[in-house]
C-alpha cells in the first residue's frame, strides 16, 4: 500500500499557515481542527511544519511569551516530505527514525496532503487484516 491510497481514503485536505502568523493563531487552528501539526506555508511552498511538540517546547524556553512569537522561530524548518508513491514501510521507518508523527505530501512542489502516523497504523492494519482472511480462505479451500 502507498500514500496515493491513504490520500483517496482520507482525502487531501492540509491545515496550512504562514510563517508570519503567531503561535497563539496557530494553537487555535490545532484546537479548533482538533490536529497534531499544522504545514507552515509562504508563497506556495512548504516552508515548515510546526507540531504541537514545537509549540511545548517553546512554551518551555520562553514562557506564555512562546505565544506571540511568529510561527517561524518555532517551526521546524527541515520537513521531511514523501511523495503519492512511497510505500508505508517507507513512511513508517522515516516516522520512526526521526521521532514525528506527520509527513507532508508533495507533488511538483505543490502540497497535495498529509499523513500521520494514525493514517498509516489504520492502513497497515487493514492491510494485515486482508492478508490474514486471504490466508485463511486459502487454507480453507483446500
Amino acid at each position: 500500500m502507498n500514500v496515493e491510497r491513504i490520500l483517496k481514503s482520507k482525502g487531501s485536505d492540509v491545515s496550512t499557515i504562514s510563517p508570519t502568523e503567531t503561535l497563539s493563531k496557530a494553537v487555535n487552528l490545532l484546537c479548533d481542527k482538533k490536529i497534531g501539526a499544522v504545514v507552515v506555508v509562504d508563497a506556495g511552498r512548504v516552508r515548515g511544519i510546526l507540531s504541537e511538540r514545537d509549540i511545548i517546547k517553546s512554551i518551555n524556553i520562553a514562557g506564555a511569551e512562546a505565544l506571540d512569537l511568529p510561527v517561524a522561530q518555532v517551526m521546524t524548518a527541515n520537513v521531511i516530505t514523501c511523495t503519492r508513491s512511497d510505500t508505508l514501510d517507507q513512511l513508517m521507518d522515516a516516522m520512526t527514525g526521526g521521532r514525528f508523527r506527520h509527513i507532508p505530501v508533495i507533488e511538483d512542489d505543490q502540497l497535495i496532503g498529509i499523513v500521520s502516523i494514525g493514517d498509516v497504523v489504520k492502513h497497515r492494519m487493514a492491510e494485515t487484516e486482508m492478508e490474514a482472511e486471504q490466508l485463511r480462505l486459502y487454507i480453507a479451500s483446500g
